[in-house]
């Protein structure tokens, strides 16, 4: 089939290959527009549109695809039987949607209607589920509310981040896409149960700041869904110290020993343990100081960066 591919980061490469792959057409790909990265804030491609690229397939990257007027007229030069959306980023319009014959298809990366929005995979870990999932549907007018084609269920590992699992589901959602492909014109659609939904609203920086009055279960699970990015993070005497791993210490401790939340209760070869609401503890064991390279957090109490009784805020 003629298919366009809407996507933007890493997480839309695998589907896109397997398309090429398994023998689809992808005349045009419609990805966001580039964005400054690092210090010097260069103008870089996003992952689908070097991947794209690379194979002298055309990108179209409208900055609002509503208000682009171009855009319609390049999608039906292009003809498509199909379109199928990956992560794209941006809302896309019912004329837009409705456009091929065979309408719009969308990879999502949870067991719809759960987390339906722009950060399922962060949301799931967040919320403590052991099971998550891919799930094809089609696109309507409503944000992930379309009718569904098919899914795919998958466990959520105890270590797992979000990169990990990220990286899992869109291997899970390229070979669930080519087999929804394959019987597209038998599949009868199933209509979500919306009185099921749970939302997953785009993540900010700030979202990452650790509130140490929850538990020791629950800090982990926000570490692990904003790994890699935006990171938990704490301040240390104005500083911004990002936690990149770590895990709940088992046990309780007395009020005695604890201290108030955010406190340092003690340091060891294996990291810093930070005292946690309802006499829970946590264990950092990898960080990343402002301004340094990340660490080992053992590496940054040898070097002084922390001790025994200070408060991360």
């Amino acid at each position: 089939m003629r298919v366009v591919f809407f996507g933007s980061p890493e997480a839309a490469v695998p589907s896109f290959q397997a398309l090429l792959e398994a023998g689809h057409e992808i005349p045009l790909v419609i990805a966001q527009p580039d964005r400054p990265v690092g210090r010097g804030r260069r103008l870089l491609p996003g992952p689908v549109k070097r991947f794209a690229l690379d194979r002298g397939i055309p990108v179209a990257q409208p900055e609002k695809i509503r208000l682009d007027p171009e855009i319609l007229d390049r999608l039906r030069a292009a003809a498509p039987d199909i379109q199928v959306v990956v992560a794209y980023g941006q809302i896309i319009p019912m004329t837009i949607v409705a456009l091929p014959p065979r309408g719009t298809v969308n990879v999502h990366f949870s067991l719809l209607p759960r987390f339906r929005g722009a950060a399922p995979v962060a949301a799931a870990i967040a919320a403590g589920e052991t099971r998550t999932g891919v799930t094809i549907f089609s696109l309507n007018e409503k944000m992930d509310e379309g009718d569904i084609l098919a899914e795919e269920e998958t466990p959520i590992g105890s270590l797992e981040t979000a990169g990990e699992l990220e990286a899992r589901l869109a291997s899970l959602g390229a070979g669930l896409l080519l087999r929804t492909l394959d019987r597209i014109d038998e599949i009868i659609p199933r209509s979500q149960d919306h009185s099921l939904a749970t939302l997953a609203p785009k993540i900010r920086k700030e979202d990452g700041r650790i509130e140490w009055t929850r538990s020791a279960v629950e800090i982990d699970r926000r570490v692990r869904a904003l790994s890699p990015k935006p990171a938990a993070f704490v301040r240390l005497r104005g500083s911004r110290l990002i936690i990149l791993a770590g895990r709940p210490v088992e046990g309780v401790a007395t009020p005695a020993h604890q201290g108030p939340p955010g406190t340092v209760t003690s340091l060891s070869k294996e990291g810093i343990t930070v005292a946690c609401g309802g006499g829970t503890r946590y264990l950092i064991t990898r960080l990343h100081p402002e301004s340094r390279a990340e660490m080992d957090a053992h590496a940054f109490v040898l070097g002084g960066g922390i001790q025994a009784g200070d408060l991360l805020e």
